[in-house]
């Protein structure tokens, strides 16, 4: 009785644990549908909520590689760039997450208009 369980609850975890290490894409997925909401929302919570979903994404996305570094040594100087615009994308979220917090709904959309450059520039680096 004990092993059939426990042969349940292993599988279930590799699923599991398989399921919550998102690719690049969905990733970016998750970027666009919490910037969508923050552009949008007037509710403070719901704000915070979705930057710290971005977060999240945009530090799991620095985990990987694009498919246009694929191969590349992790110490070259594109997947260094490819780092940099995603810290850069960070610095900012924690930005416009502080002024969020602080209630400023308006100067924080503001900010997050800065998100928008950050990934344009980006896409045309590394998409």
């Amino acid at each position: 009785m004990r092993k059939p369980l426990l042969a349940m609850l292993s599988i279930s975890l590799l699923f599991s644990s398989a399921a919550a290490l998102a690719d690049l894409e969905q990733d970016m997925d998750m970027l666009k549908g919490g910037l969508r909401v923050v552009m949008k929302t007037d509710d403070r919570a719901e704000m915070t909520r979705a930057l710290g979903d971005m977060r999240k994404a945009a530090q799991d996305a620095r985990t990987q590689t694009p498919d246009k570094l694929e191969g590349q040594p992790a110490d070259s100087a594109q997947v260094k760039d490819f780092h940099a615009g995603i810290d850069s994308l960070i610095a900012q979220i924690n930005v416009v997450d502080k002024l969020a917090q602080a209630n400023n709904l308006d100067g924080a959309k503001a900010e997050a208009k800065k998100l928008t450059d950050i990934r344009d520039s980006n896409h045309k680096k590394f998409r």
